[in-house]
């Protein structure tokens, strides 16, 4: 509003000026100036004593650069706290089977080691794929058949989906729907996609993926009859780390960075990730990919 940038441009004059008068003399200090939104902004005014005696005054907008400091503040805070948990746990479980003289005890801890072990060892590799995506500068592109990419992607879900019990449907059709891009990371999208999908389904419950088109795009969806996504979770899920239900994910073997992985490989194409969910009558991801414009 009028009102709202008029304010905003009171607080940064205030500031501009108390930082000059400090500047004659001879003091250099900055200030940063968070103002509200939409869209929140933060600037930085510093003011600059100079050699005649003058003072300089230089304002600028950091509002991207705070952003970014303050994405890694919190990216370094989740990594620590999702590897301290499962080191946590080990040590515990080490200390425990320390002296420990009952063999079925001691055979019932070592395996909750290896399940600890196992789920740090899950959270690392998807940092790395994450860090390796969102990159975006290694990707080996190419004309991508998205049935290559779905099949392959389900083939590595299937002995998940067979433990748990949880049929997998595809629907392809006979056209085929070509994409510029880069296979592997496509196949972890869907992958992930389609992995989430069976994790929270009830065995029986069948997923069901399917290709289609539409205009310039070729859409991938993801379809289950799960627990769903509460409503005020959906602008979320699609962050670093954030879980609808920490204990399922933990159960399930969920490491909360499968839809950040999705999201930032459909950016990377050209492309975007949504979702439909009712909680309690389950979920469809859709990704949306553009139409490959060099097809030979």
């Amino acid at each position: 509003s009028i009102a709202g940038a008029r304010h905003a441009d009171v607080l940064v004059e205030v500031a501009t000026e108390r930082l000059l008068a400090m500047a004659m003399r001879g003091k250099q200090r900055t200030e940063e100036i968070q103002l509200a939104g939409p869209p929140p902004r933060v600037i930085e005014v510093r003011g600059i004593p100079l050699e005649d005696g003058g003072a300089l005054a230089v304002i600028d907008d950091i509002t991207e650069r705070w952003r970014i400091d303050q994405v890694r503040t919190d990216f370094v805070a989740n990594v620590s706290h999702e590897l301290k948990t499962p080191v946590g746990a080990i040590s515990v479980l080490a200390e425990t089977i320390e002296g420990e003289t009952d063999d079925e005890l001691v055979l019932r801890l070592t395996g909750r080691m290896v399940i600890e072990a196992q789920r740090m060892s899950r959270t690392i590799d998807d940092l790395l794929e994450l860090s390796r995506i969102e990159l975006g500068g290694e990707m080996s592109a190419s004309n991508i058949n998205l049935g290559d990419v779905v099949r392959d992607a389900i083939e590595r879900v299937s002995p998940i989906a067979l433990r748990k019990g949880v049929p997998l449907e595809l629907q392809l059709g006979e056209e085929k729907h070509i994409v510029w891009g880069d296979f592997f990371q496509l196949v972890s999208a869907v992958s992930n996609l389609v992995e989430n999908a069976v994790k929270y389904s009830e065995e029986g419950n069948s997923v069901l993926v399917r290709v289609t088109s539409e205009g310039g795009t070729h859409i991938v969806e993801v379809e289950d009859h799960g627990i769903g996504i509460p409503a005020d979770s959906i602008d979320r899920i699609f962050e670093r780390f954030y879980r609808v239900d920490r204990a399922r994910s933990r159960g399930t073997g969920g490491t909360g960075l499968g839809l950040s992985i999705v999201r930032h490989v459909a950016n990377n194409h050209g492309g975007e990730v949504n979702v439909r969910s009712r909680e309690g009558e389950g979920s469809t991801f859709t990704l949306v990919l553009p139409r490959s414009k060099a097809l030979s």
